[in-house]
């Protein structure tokens, strides 16, 4: 049985998906045109701080909050016409569950190149 690796998925998923840049982002939110999600841990928000303006989704339930038949489907917490902007601490978490977001059928999704630790060198706001 041969295994793919973490790395490996994160390759594959990079080929699928749209990577942006926290420039981009931050045009992105500020003309309201997407829902910036922080998929990190709770822990890492408690640890290294929130994104002002961001939705935390943790990468264990994101699926299942942005499935409208899902019982764990939150009602009302994005919009879900807008893009998906998805962020974790470095970049790898995210463009995994951007990868799963594509598969499951959503056309507007991307994730920020670097993560949280690029968000930190920009002019997004951290609380």
């Amino acid at each position: 049985m041969t295994i793919k690796s973490s790395q490996t998925l994160v390759s594959e998923a990079l080929k699928e998906i749209k990577t942006i840049s926290t420039d981009e982002a931050i045009k992105m939110v500020n003309e309201n045109q997407c829902n910036l999600i922080d998929i990190r841990d709770i822990r890492e928000l408690e640890k290294d701080g929130k994104v002002e303006g961001a939705k935390h989704i943790p990468r264990g339930m994101l699926e299942f909050w942005l499935d409208p038949e899902s019982f764990y489907f939150k009602e009302g917490k994005l919009d879900m016409d807008k893009e998906m902007v998805l962020f974790c601490a470095g970049g790898l978490r995210s463009a995994l569950a951007a990868k799963s977001l594509k598969d499951m059928g959503f056309k507007k999704v991307s994730h920020i190149d670097g993560g949280f630790g690029a968000i930190r060198q920009s002019s997004f706001k951290i609380i």
